[in-house]
């Protein structure tokens, strides 16, 4: 709901529990006012009449205050727009009009001297405000262009606390969202990408409290970028203590692009959220918009998938995948998916990429008849693919070394034996549609797992050396890739890789269905990422494999198949070891495993998540509510001799309620399982389990 204060000049959007409003004062300076639990508009209009504070000669009172501070006039702070033409660098707006459609705000300004406009947009989703903003140049033939240096999506200002804490998802390949806690210090804190890629480093999210907020209560506001190249949020202190977070595409302020004489960018959104239920309720909400807003096909759930790489490696054949295609639909799994080396001279990570046709030698039809046989067995058919990337060794780099990537007169750098190609080019980009779409045409492909393995390094064209659209058009054009391929073929659901989780953000979630967590599958080491993961991703998209011990692909480290399963089937479950090598023993237990999946499958997909004891090396354990039905994962990485295990204090049940657990044979009071616990009966080294709950 949106509402306009009497003089047309306050705002007022307001979500189910959370409000938000600003205030165009009368020079057109656009400030905030609140952002917090929901209000009246009558608050907000209090609010707009109070005095601004004071004149100081060395400090600006719209720092800390503007709703978007642009570069130029009474204004100290970073800007979030930076342009400039030939003559005159910065500018100075004057407001418009204003829209106020359904759930979004429209503010548009004008800076007459670089005859550009300014529309500001706010949307609501629920508790959730997104936010964008679209730059147009409206000169005409004899105007000149402007370069745009820095143009973000939005600035958030945060109400005045004594103390604020920070929290941030950090990490590497193999250890990606990390979650860490720390109070925000004086001066600003900034974390992003110069990758072309959202990276492994960092999750384009944070999250700020104050007054010591916990899992389940306390105020806790947090913010999301929808951009999958190169990015940059910032969160500032000021010096009288205002605090505010500045979010978008593009690190470095070397420019963004050239905006010419009629044509317009529209900026990634940056989406904010105020909860006043601690992380656990900003995750459900977080959650609960991706399902309903963001994530393609969200309530359908996802399947059990077996992925062959783990088993094969680069030395793949039509004969060994359909051996493996045999185990998995025994196991009950219902998507198989062959992974790298099934197309062109691919025999190892140095050749073959670009060539995106079946290598004759491995098969000889084509992909037409494993499919087929695939299909036949009950299960859904996938396949690997890195388009933008491209191998010197393949047949599409020897024609056309021009379309990569590089700085001319620069040493050309390589990692993973492979270059990126430039999808600026028009020529680029149809090639990559006419072999996708052929590839897609061309047998009964239901699924694609999309990688991209190959950070920017290079990021310029020959002849055209400084480019800086390259970094900002790249994921456009990925996007416009993907969306085109999903309009043509509809059934396909698609994956996003990049090296494990180097690519996961609100941005390349709106056209895909799931994600590729992380390329680590040790299942200890994955209760510290999905923990970090869930704080702001739904478990709808957080693709987890079981895969063989010990992990040999990482740490040696030997784990049985219930703690390997139960790490696994807290996001989309699937399977990735060398089902060849399992006896029949391991094969009966995963059977049972993946049947149990798919009964907690809507509760672990589709439900309300509760982390109920973090990750933090001892009992940790999430819960999953949906209706009257809950579940209960649980880990012991191990314990010692004596120690007793606290019972889990279980949320969202109804304290009133019966419930009955079919794994312990108990009935319970719902208060019971609040205020005193659930006994797991966990012990020894790497024990996990599986609750199932039900409202009696």
């Amino acid at each position: 709901m949106i509402e306009i204060g009497t003089d047309g000049r306050t705002w007022l959007l307001s979500g189910p529990t959370s409000s938000y409003a600003l205030r165009l004062t009368d020079r057109d300076e656009l400030v905030h006012l609140y952002w917090g639990a929901r209000i009246a508009l009558a608050d907000a209009e209090a609010l707009a009449a109070e005095p601004p504070p004071p004149e100081r000669g060395f400090e600006s009172w719209l720092d800390g205050r503007e709703e978007y501070p642009v570069e130029g006039g009474r204004r100290f702070v970073r800007p979030a727009l930076s342009v400039r033409d030939e003559r005159v660098r910065g500018t100075e707006w004057r407001h418009t009009a204003s829209a106020a459609l359904d759930d979004e705000l429209q503010l548009h300004f004008e800076d007459p001297l670089h005859h550009l406009a300014i529309s500001l947009v706010h949307r609501l989703r629920g508790d959730v405000v997104e936010r964008f903003v679209i730059l147009t140049h409206e000169g005409d033939h004899r105007t000149r262009p402007l370069e745009v240096l820095r143009a973000d999506s939005a600035t958030w200002t945060l109400p005045r606390r004594e103390r604020w804490r920070l929290s941030q998802l950090h990490g590497r390949w193999g250890a990606e969202s990390r979650l860490t806690r720390g109070d925000l210090t004086y001066g600003e804190q900034t974390i992003g990408s110069r990758r072309g890629h959202t990276g492994h480093a960092h999750l384009p999210w944070v999250a700020l409290d104050a007054e010591g907020a916990s899992e389940e209560s306390g105020e806790v506001y947090s913010c999301a970028l929808a951009w999958s190249g190169s990015w940059r949020i910032t969160v500032r202190q000021l010096p009288d203590g205002a605090v505010q977070i500045t979010g978008g595409m593009g690190h470095d302020d070397a420019g963004v692009t050239v905006l010419r004489p009629g044509t317009a960018i529209v900026t990634p959104v940056f989406a904010g959220l105020w909860s006043g239920a601690g992380f656990g309720g900003a995750s459900r909400a977080w959650h609960a918009y991706q399902r309903a807003h963001v994530i393609p096909d969200a309530r359908t759930v996802r399947p059990v998938l077996y992925n062959s790489w783990e088993a094969t490696g680069f030395d793949i054949s039509e004969e060994q995948q359909r051996a493996l295609a045999h185990r998995a639909a025994d196991l009950g799994v219902e998507l198989f998916v062959v992974d790298d080396a099934w197309f062109g001279g691919r025999v190892s990570d140095r050749a073959g990429l670009g060539d995106w046709t079946p290598n004759p030698d491995r098969f000889p039809e084509g992909l037409g008849p494993l499919a087929d046989e695939v299909h036949g067995l009950g299960m859904r058919f996938g396949i690997w693919v890195e388009p933008e990337m491209v191998n010197p060794d393949s047949d599409l780099y020897r024609a056309h070394p021009d379309w990569v990537q590089h700085q001319p007169g620069r040493a050309r750098t390589e990692f993973r034996n492979q270059l990126v190609l430039d999808l600026t080019r028009a020529d680029v980009r149809a090639y990559l549609w006419k072999q996708l779409d052929g590839l897609l045409s061309s047998a009964p492909i239901d699924y694609v797992k999309w990688d991209f393995n190959r950070s920017f390094t290079d990021a310029g064209r020959p002849g055209d050396a400084d480019l800086p659209e390259l970094w900002w058009a790249h994921p456009q054009h990925l996007y416009d890739l993907v969306d085109r391929l999903r309009a043509a073929h509809p059934t396909v659901s698609f994956e996003s890789c990049s090296g494990g989780g180097g690519r996961v953000d609100l941005g390349i979630l709106a056209r895909t269905d799931q994600v590729w967590t992380s390329d680590n599958t040790d299942p200890l080491d994955r209760l510290a990422i999905q923990h970090g993961f869930s704080q702001l991703h739904p478990a709808r998209v957080m693709a987890a494999w079981v895969t063989d011990s010990p992990n040999v692909q990482l740490n040696d480290r030997v784990s049985s198949l219930r703690f390997r399963f139960v790490s696994a089937m807290a996001g989309v479950l699937g399977i990735g070891g060398d089902l060849t090598r399992w006896d029949e023993g391991e094969l009966a237990e995963a059977r049972e495993w993946v049947d149990l999946y798919k009964e907690i499958r809507p509760l672990v997909q589709l439900g309300d998540l509760y982390r109920l004891r973090p990750w933090d090396g001892g009992l940790s354990a999430v819960q999953y509510v949906l209706g009257d039905h809950a579940v209960v994962l649980a880990w012991l990485p191990s314990q010692s001799y004596g120690e007793e295990q606290a019972p889990l204090r279980l949320r969202g049940l109804d304290p009133a309620a019966l419930y009955e657990c079919r794994d312990t044979g108990e009935t319970y009071r719902g208060g019971v399982l609040l205020r005193r616990g659930l006994l797991t009966g966990l012990r020894g080294d790497l024990d996990a389990g599986v609750f199932r709950l039900r409202r009696v």
